[in-house]
């Protein structure tokens, strides 16, 4: 199947199809649990072209799109050293964002991109990779244990108004 998948950095110059990307995703994963305000407020705050602007500028920040089949298909955003926007591990890469459109779900596409993040932390010398997944993203959740990762805390997280938990989750790596 990741015959079908390429990956592509993202650029500068791929900003708005960035921001498109990215506010589908959010939206798809998150909007039927959450207020259309909340939603709005997070994505205005978030995913607007300054903030991206700023990201991809980050020299230890780095996005990925994955196409399949020549098409874009989901997004990866990993962060090093101080991009990371929690230290768990000086020496951690943070897999800050991975998002699937969701008409190619259950296609690989995530697994190809953890192991994209995996090539680039072990690349880079990480001792290990982690993130931060809604404890209500069920799906996810198996999807990170399935690859390896273990909760190894938690954090507050804000999306509009609503104070959310997000389970830290840690993949080391020898």
């Amino acid at each position: 199947m990741t015959s079908k998948l390429t990956l592509r950095t993202c650029t500068l110059e791929n900003i708005l199809e960035l921001q498109d990307i990215s506010v589908k995703t959010m939206v798809d994963t998150f909007g039927k649990d959450n207020t259309e305000e909340d939603m709005k407020e997070y994505v205005d705050s978030a995913l607007n072209l300054t903030q991206l602007e700023k990201e991809l500028k980050n020299p230890d920040s780095e996005f990925y799109f994955a196409d399949f089949e020549g098409k874009l298909a989901g997004y990866l955003k990993v962060n090093k050293k101080e991009a990371q926007t929690e230290t768990h591990d000086p020496n951690g890469l943070e897999i800050h964002r991975i998002y699937i459109l969701p008409e190619f779900k259950r296609r690989g596409i995530g697994k190809f991109l953890i192991n994209h993040a995996e090539k680039i932390a072990r690349e880079a010398g990480c001792g290990s990779m982690w993130l931060g997944v809604w404890e209500r993203n069920f799906g996810a959740l198996e999807f990170y244990k399935n690859m390896g990762f273990v909760q190894t805390g938690s954090h507050e997280f804000l999306l509009g108004t609503d104070r959310q938990t997000d389970l830290i989750m840690t993949k080391a790596l020898q």
